[in-house]
């Protein structure tokens, strides 16, 4: 189907709005449904996909890593340590995906998928015990930290840093790779293996995500695979849609709507899996 400029812009703009509120109420990210709206429902290259995820992931992470680390929760310290092994796997997923076939790239990202939905609905927001003896690396380092919480200081302790560096070069590349922030394994990393308390993951995260983008943002730029025309709506409309999201937050039933969109995003990854197989994409 052939569509005027004009209307494609529009389109994709509300596309772009319901992946971003989707997105915010989900904690998966835009990214998760912009890509396969692109080139599954508009039939955009997998590439010039990924390349306007990565600039959205860049624009959504700036305005909320600011909010967070204004508030005391975000520890600064972790972030730039683990945004090392990150930023490095980023630029190597970036620069596989270069010359890996788009059939292995839709394949990794439609099992992707399914893990972060599978993790997003059986995840359980549990903190480590404050008492716990930490991580020495984690003391040498000092990324150990506190955070604000009803008026109190809550202070906790890092765990299996090298473990968490790890799990992290390994979210690096994927999120390099396929252009949607790979939320679920740094929650792995983060929560289940350094045993960070949840806020403070989240936020974190949130903190590195556009750090990571953008080391992937280059690599794509340079081969030409990001399209400004194309990036913008996305970006807008994403912006908008998550900011439409966090308002409804604090009153939407977030186990239901993670189950009703983890469903969803189960089939897209499906979708994406067989048009790849199949040389669709």
């Amino acid at each position: 189907m052939d569509f005027s400029i004009e209307v494609f812009t529009i389109i994709l703009f509300l596309g772009a709005c319901l992946a971003g509120f989707l997105g915010s109420l989900t904690g998966l990210g835009g990214g998760v449904v912009v890509i396969p709206l692109l080139t599954l429902g508009f039939g955009v290259d997998m590439r010039y996909a990924i390349g306007a995820a990565l600039v959205t992931s860049i624009a959504s992470s700036s305005g909320a890593a600011a909010a967070y680390i204004k508030e005391g929760i975000t520890n600064v310290r972790i972030g730039m340590f683990l945004e090392i092994a990150t930023t490095t796997g980023a630029v190597i997923g970036a620069l596989v995906a270069m010359y890996l076939d788009k059939m292995y790239i839709a394949i990794i990202f439609g099992v992707v998928l399914i893990f972060s939905a599978v993790r997003s609905v059986s995840k359980k927001n549990v903190d480590a015990d404050p008492a716990a003896k930490g991580d020495k690396l984690g003391e040498v380092l000092k990324l150990n930290g506190s955070y604000p919480q009803n008026g109190e200081t809550v202070h906790y302790k890092v765990h299996n840093v090298v473990i968490g560096y790890l799990l992290m070069t390994v979210a690096g590349v994927v999120s390099g790779l396929l252009g949607i922030g790979s939320g679920a394994l740094k929650v792995l990393a983060m929560d289940t293996a350094m045993k960070i308390p949840f806020k403070v993951s989240t936020t974190t995260s949130n903190f590195m995500v556009g750090v990571t983008a953008a080391a992937s943002a280059v690599v794509y730029l340079q081969r030409g695979y990001i399209d400004p025309g194309l990036a913008f709506p996305i970006v807008v409309g994403v912006l908008l849609g998550a900011f439409i999201g966090s308002k409804i937050l604090p009153k939407a039933n977030v186990r239901k709507l993670r189950l009703l969109f983890s469903v969803v995003i189960f089939f897209l990854a499906l979708s994406m899996m067989y048009n790849g197989i199949t040389g669709k994409l």
